[in-house]
C-alpha cells in the first residue's frame, strides 16, 4: 500500500503559477504510475495529468497543455503538478493518485478515475480575477 499526501494548493489570481507536490509513503514509489485529478463543484472528477512508472510518458487534457506540467521524482517520493497560466476554471481540488498494476509495464500512462487503486486528500486551489 502507498498513502498519499498533497501540498501547495492555495489562492492565486488569474495568470499566476502552483506547484503541487504529492509525496508518497513507502519504498517502492517508482513501482506506481501516478496521475493527478481535479474535481470542481457539480462536476465528475477529470484527469488533469498522468505519467508512467518511468515518468517518459505523460498524457494531458487539452485544456491544460502548454500551461500545466506534470514530473516526478523518484529519489524523493514525490509527484509534482507545475501549473503556470491559471484560469478561473481551473477552480478545484486537486487529488493526487497511484496504480500499480500492469506493474511490468512501465510506459503505460493511466488517467481514468477507476484505474487508480490510492488517493490522497486533496488539496483546493482556488484561482481569482
Amino acid at each position: 500500500q502507498v498513502q498519499l499526501v498533497e501540498s501547495g494548493g492555495g489562492l492565486v489570481q488569474a495568470g499566476g503559477s502552483l506547484r503541487l507536490s504529492c509525496t508518497a509513503s513507502g519504498r517502492t514509489f517508482s513501482a506506481y504510475a501516478m496521475g493527478w485529478f481535479r474535481q470542481a463543484p457539480g462536476k465528475e472528477r477529470e484527469c488533469v495529468a498522468a505519467l508512467s512508472r518511468s515518468g517518459g510518458y505523460t498524457v494531458q487534457i487539452d485544456s491544460v497543455k502548454g500551461r500545466f506540467t506534470i514530473s516526478r521524482d523518484n529519489a524523493k517520493n514525490t509527484v509534482y503538478l507545475q501549473m503556470n497560466s491559471l484560469k478561473l476554471e481551473d477552480t478545484a481540488v486537486y487529488y493526487c493518485a497511484a496504480t500499480n498494476r500492469d506493474p511490468y509495464f512501465t510506459h503505460i500512462v493511466y488517467s481514468s478515475v477507476g484505474e487508480y487503486d490510492y488517493w490522497g486528500q486533496g488539496t483546493q486551489v482556488t484561482v481569482s480575477s
